[in-house]
This record gives C-alpha cells, sequence and structure tokens, in this order.
C-alpha cells in the first residue's frame, strides 16, 4: 500500500513540476536545474500526497467488503491514482491559463495550451482505463500495465514538450531614453496623484451618500470615476508597476512581487502557480524568496518617460522604484523606511534621488510608532506613541504614510514639480485586519462588542485620507488636475482561507485582493468631465496621463488613453498620437 501511495505522490511532484516550468518558461530543460526543483518539490507535494493516498487506501480497506491486497505496484491503484492526480494538474492548468493570462506572453499561453490539453486528454484516457480494468479484470497484465506506464508518461512529457526547451529571459531595463516631441502644447497646470492600494468604490459610494467622506464625495459629483479592472496576481509592486508602465506583466518584466529560488542560482522562479497551495512552499522554507526591484523592468516607468522629456516630477513610495534613476524633479523609493531617519542613511543613491535632498534641510520626522503600526495623530509628533494599546492607536494614519507624506511636502518644497504622486497603504492594511468588523454581515462571527469597538477603524482609514484629499482640492487651481487612483479593490477572505490560516497559526486576515476586485480612477479639476465611465483598466492610466500632458501614447502599450475623462473642448484640439515605443 505504501509503495503504491509512495508513486502517486511522486507522480503529483511530477505534474506541479510541469506546472512550474509550465509558467516559467526561463527556466531550462537542464538535469542540473531540474533535479534540484523536482526534489523540493518532491520534498512537499510529494509527501503530502503519499500520506493522502495512503490514508485513502487505509480507509478503504476499512470500509470495503472485499480485502484489498495489492502487489508492490498495483495496476489498479495506480490507475485510479493516475487519474486523480492527471484530473488535477489538467484542472491547474486550465485554471492558471485563464486566471493568469495577462502574466503570460502569447506564445507561453498557447504552448500552455496545448499541453492543458494533453493532459486533459491523457488523463480521460487512464480513468477509461481505471474503469475498464476495474469491471472486467481483478489482475493486472503487462499489457495494462505497460499501457498505464505509457500513457502516464505522455501526460508528464507532453506538456514539457510544447513548452519547449526555455526561452531565455527577456533583457532586463530599457534602453537609451527615445527623443521624443510633444503632440500639443504642455499643459499649464499640475497634475497630482493620490495612489491608494486596497481601496474600492463599493465601499466610498455608500459612506459618500451618508455624508461621512464629503472630498470624494466631491470627486464623485463634479469629477469623473471608473472602476479599473486588474489582473492576477493582484499584488502591489505587480499592479503599481502595470499602472506606472502601462503594460500588463507579460510586458513589463514583473509577474509577481517576488522571486523564487531553489538551491540553483542564478536560475529563479519568477511565478509560482496559483492554486495547489504553492506559496506555501515558501511559508515552509522549501524555496527561498527575493523580492523584486527595478532592475527588472522591461519597461520604462512614468516618472522616466517624463523626466526625459524636462517635465519634473516627485514620486513618493510607488513600489519598485529602486534601484532609483536620476529623474527631473525626486523619487522616493517604497523602501526608503527602511532605511531608518538619520540623514546619513537616507542619502542613499538606491532609495532617494537626488541622494543629498536633506543636506540643506532637515529630514522629517520617523513616527515613533512602529512603522508598520499606526500613529494617534498624524499631525501631532508628540502624541505618536509606539506601545499603545490597540483601541487608541488604530485611529490615526499608517506610520509609514505619516513619514512618506511628511517626505513629500519636504521634497516639493525643494523641489516644486509639475506632477507629483504620493501612495498610501493604511486602507489596504486596515482593510487586511478590520474588514470583518466593517462588514460583518459577509462573516457572521462578529460579536456587537467588537463591531462596536473596531467597526470604525476601517472608516477612519478613508476619513483620514478624505482629508488629504480635502486639502489637495483647496490647493488646486483652475488648470491643475488631481486624480486618485486605488490599483485594486478589498473584498471578504473566504471561510476555508481563514479556517487554513487559523490551522497553520497565521495572522487571521479578513480581507483580501486576492480575486482581483476592481481599482478606481477619480478624475476632478481643469478639463475634467464629470461622471461615471465605463470600466477601465489599470494599464489605463499612464497614456491616459501622457495625454492630458500633450505627449504621444507607446504603441507598444496595453492601455489606452481615456479621452472621455475630458470635455470636448480639451480633446477636440487635441487628437491622440502615437511612437512606437518609449523603450
Amino acid at each position: 500500500m505504501f509503495t503504491n501511495a509512495a508513486v502517486g505522490g511522486a507522480l503529483g511532484a511530477a505534474f506541479a513540476g510541469v506546472l512550474v516550468l509550465q509558467l516559467n518558461p526561463q527556466v531550462p530543460l537542464d538535469p542540473r536545474v531540474l533535479a534540484p526543483l523536482y526534489l523540493r518539490l518532491l520534498a512537499f507535494y510529494g509527501t503530502h500526497l503519499t500520506a493522502g493516498f495512503y490514508l485513502l487506501i487505509v480507509v478503504r480497506q476499512l470500509f470495503s467488503r472485499e480485502l484489498l491486497s495489492p502487489g508492490w505496484l498495483s495496476v489498479r491503484l495506480l490507475a485510479w491514482m493516475g487519474t486523480a492526480v492527471a484530473g488535477g494538474a489538467a484542472g491547474l492548468m486550465w485554471s492558471n491559463l485563464r486566471g493568469l493570462r495577462l502574466v503570460l506572453t502569447q506564445e507561453t499561453a498557447q504552448r500552455m495550451a496545448a499541453g492543458a490539453a494533453a493532459t486533459t486528454l491523457c488523463a480521460f484516457l487512464l480513468l477509461l482505463i481505471a474503469a475498464v480494468h476495474y469491471s472486467f479484470g481483478r489482475r493486472g497484465s503487462r499489457t495494462t500495465g505497460a499501457l498505464l506506464a505509457l500513457t502516464v508518461g505522455c501526460a508528464v512529457a507532453l506538456p514539457v514538450v510544447a513548452r519547449g526547451w526555455g526561452e531565455p529571459r527577456p533583457a532586463g531595463p530599457p534602453g537609451p531614453p527615445v527623443p521624443v516631441l510633444r503632440a500639443h502644447p504642455p499643459s499649464p497646470g499640475r497634475l497630482v496623484l493620490v495612489l491608494l492600494d486596497g481601496a474600492s468604490l463599493e465601499y466610498i459610494a455608500p459612506a459618500t451618500a451618508s455624508g461621512r467622506l464629503p472630498h470624494f464625495g466631491r470627486l464623485l459629483d463634479a469629477g469623473a470615476s471608473m472602476h479599473l479592472s486588474v489582473f492576477h496576481p493582484t499584488q502591489p509592486a505587480t499592479v503599481w508597476t502595470a499602472v506606472a508602465t502601462g503594460k500588463y506583466p507579460a510586458h513589463n518584466g514583473i509577474r509577481s512581487a517576488a522571486e523564487f529560488g531553489f538551491g540553483r542560482d542564478p536560475v529563479r522562479l519568477d511565478l509560482l502557480p496559483d492554486g495547489g497551495f504553492a506559496y506555501a512552499m515558501v511559508r515552509f522554507g522549501v524555496l527561498d524568496q527575493r523580492e523584486q526591484d527595478a532592475t527588472a523592468l522591461r519597461a520604462r516607468p512614468i516618472w522616466s518617460i517624463l523626466s526625459t522629456l524636462g517635465i519634473r516630477v516627485g514620486i513618493v513610495g510607488w513600489p519598485l522604484s529602486d534601484p532609483v534613476l536620476p529623474v527631473e524633479g525626486y523619487l522616493v523609493s517604497h523602501r526608503a523606511h527602511r532605511a531608518g531617519g538619520l540623514p546619513l542613511t537616507l542619502e542613499d543613491p538606491h532609495v532617494i534621488y537626488p541622494p543629498d535632498a536633506f543636506a540643506y534641510t532637515r529630514v522629517p520626522t520617523m513616527p515613533a510608532a512602529a512603522l508598520d503600526g499606526w500613529v494617534a495623530d498624524a499631525t501631532d509628533e508628540a502624541s505618536a506613541a509606539s506601545g499603545a494599546s490597540v483601541a487608541s492607536t488604530e485611529r490615526g494614519l499608517l506610520a509609514r504614510d505619516v513619514w512618506y507624506r511628511r517626505m513629500a511636502g519636504a521634497l516639493e518644497a525643494r523641489y516644486p514639480s509639475q506632477v507629483t504622486a504620493l501612495r498610501y497603504q493604511g486602507i489596504d492594511v486596515a482593510g487586511h485586519h478590520y474588514l470583518r468588523y466593517a462588514m460583518p454581515r459577509a462573516f457572521g462571527d462578529v460579536s456587537e462588542a467588537e463591531r462596536r469597538e473596531l467597526g470604525q477603524v476601517l472608516d477612519r482609514q478613508y476619513a483620514h485620507v478624505d482629508e488629504e484629499i480635502g486639502t489637495i482640492l483647496d490647493g488646486l487651481s483652475a488648470d491643475d488636475v488631481l486624480m486618485v487612483v486605488s490599483g485594486f479593490g478589498m473584498e471578504p477572505v473566504g471561510f476555508a482561507k481563514r479556517w487554513l490560516a487559523r490551522a497553520l497559526g497565521e495572522r487571521d486576515l479578513t480581507g483580501t485582493h486576492e480575486r482581483a476586485p476592481d481599482g478606481f480612477l477619480l478624475a476632478y479639476g481643469g478639463p475634467v468631465k464629470g461622471g461615471r465611465l465605463p470600466v477601465g483598466s489599470v494599464v489605463d492610466v499612464t497614456p491616459t496621463i501622457l495625454y492630458l500632458l500633450g505627449l504621444p501614447v507607446g504603441r507598444d502599450m496595453d492601455g489606452y488613453a481615456r479621452t472621455d475623462l475630458f470635455v470636448k473642448a480639451f480633446t477636440a484640439e487635441r487628437p491622440i498620437t502615437f511612437i512606437p515605443s518609449y523603450d
């Protein structure tokens, strides 16, 4: 029984390896690479599947009228196990092909579809062999065993053949800037971008209707609004990079927030399967993880494009902006808070440009609370205290947001810019931890005391951002434009994942964006036309910014310039123009 279960587990690990290879075409079919990868998959998937199959056999023995006495390699057992793992593998292949389509190149997707079809056919043949053997034969013959082995071999080999030997990893950062002529006169006003993680229009709209978010309500009433569709994997690094480049991950090089090693540097995985508990391998140390940075970019981000054309930018906290490159203006990486608060550590060419930005001015004060915690009053440095109770610290902004806002204010005073962007993460953090108290009906296990104590935490984060938007609106001139962009929304975590997290001893997060809930774009001021617009995509943001600033759109961008954001008087004199690429 154990040997048959072990063969089934090894076969399941082989199918997991096939799926990993399909999603990572840069991995060569080299035995020196495949051996350590398969051994790690075998240690994780093989062990668990072996235990699962053995348990099923034991249960079958306990409840069956006929005692099973299998051989070391039983055709009867292996046919059913092969059917189960091949069918499961085929299901995961189709699921990943559908869910991760926008992070796969067209050729990779076509090869993966061919492999999934082959595995599906083989799973059907294995089911037929198992059914026929169960119905007409009680003992395996050499012919049946050979047919079973051939079918299992084809189920594993055919998707690998369809995948090919592997593609070299595409070139790294783009080359020198492309000289571009302005299509239209430059806009005289400023563009202010407020970037939000985890904010949802579905949460904002009812709050504005009840009068709780007046400045968001002002944007909805007098400005333009649209949902923005996102993609899998829905991670800040992947989504904000798509926003910055106007290109989906298949074309900008950032397919996940991290890359994963298995002992064969420099060969690493940059995408794990969606489903099948693949990320548990990172959780338990089977694969090591290393965060991506800007060196993996294959497309030029918006701050680089604008700086090349002489437009001053001020970017603070945008993911994958480090190591920072020289820009017209200033650029602060989203990892700058890890450098600490000393001027010496901030003068780091990797996290801030210009590196001597604070040589003649005071470095903004780091909030006393832990940077992953809350500060009681974002404007009062003396009131920010670490170690305070949850009830007292949850009222303020996320400490990181406070610090980055102070950084942006200090740098903007010294380096005035035409295009500014500042990212806030507090709504996302509050949504992950407190969504259940804000939406108790979606969970059903929230007590009245918990709802009263913690039900307003998420509301407070939206209220703080609403106040920030109000301050910006008060400072806009007639020609200025404000864009509030949420890269992805937030929704309740499913019951199964909440149960699994508790079983593994992990934090009980109640909000998620794994199913790619829509983000949104709110625009206000200057030439913006009011109204609710059709659904767009996160990759539409950069082409729309280029159009607003009188610049051509790259034909290789996946997004479109949303001219329906603007009044006819503005668009009539500004047709959309194109160049082949900014890269």
